[in-house]
């Protein structure tokens, strides 16, 4: 085991969910914790004392709430996949979205000054002529020029992507079963 992550897939149900926290230990989880504990002890990450009472703790324990404490400190830490995603507020979607929209339009600003003004110098050293910057300045002013018409549109677009990705976020987040309650 390591002392890493995947320990919680050793266990008969996954005691971080509060669902499972209640369910009683059996003697198969309580080993799974004796073995993290035995070897981090044998790493030299607990002295034996610690062991000692850690051990009596897992011995003793009735749930299976009361096992992840003893190993916490002791295994890789994994983001919480049982924490529920926190619904975002309406104006918070459309504070991001405008802040998308003010980042495309930032992008699509330099995108039209920085080819247009390198080809213009480039002009300018050749000794002019025909003036060809111009292609350049307008396939890259009709990017700009578009991003800025349609703002309201983007910015639209913007907060229903972020919508349905919360949407999906909260569909993943929700465990299995709850599907039955709904109806």
């Amino acid at each position: 085991m390591n002392g890493s992550g995947d320990i919680w897939s050793s266990f008969t149900h996954d005691p971080r969910p509060p669902a499972n926290a209640v369910l009683r230990a059996s003697d198969a989880d309580r080993d799974v914790v004796r073995q993290v504990l035995v070897e981090a002890y044998a790493d030299g990450r607990l002295d034996g004392d610690e062991l000692e009472s850690r051990t009596e703790a897992a011995a003793a324990a009735r749930t299976l709430g009361e096992l992840p404490p003893l190993v916490s400190d002791l295994v890789a830490r994994v983001p919480d996949a049982y924490a529920a995603p926190a619904l975002v507020p309406a104006d918070e979607l459309q504070r991001r979205a405008v802040a998308s929209y003010e980042s495309d339009r930032r992008e699509a600003l330099l995108g039209f000054l920085g080819p247009s003004i390198l080809c213009v110098v480039i002009w300018l050293l050749i000794g002019g002529g025909f003036f060809w910057p111009g292609f350049v300045i307008a396939g890259t002013g009709i990017h700009l020029m578009r991003t800025l018409v349609r703002r309201q549109d983007i910015i639209e677009a913007n907060r229903r992507r972020l919508e349905k990705k919360q949407a999906r976020e909260l569909e993943q987040e929700r465990p299995e079963g709850d599907e039955d309650e709904d109806r």
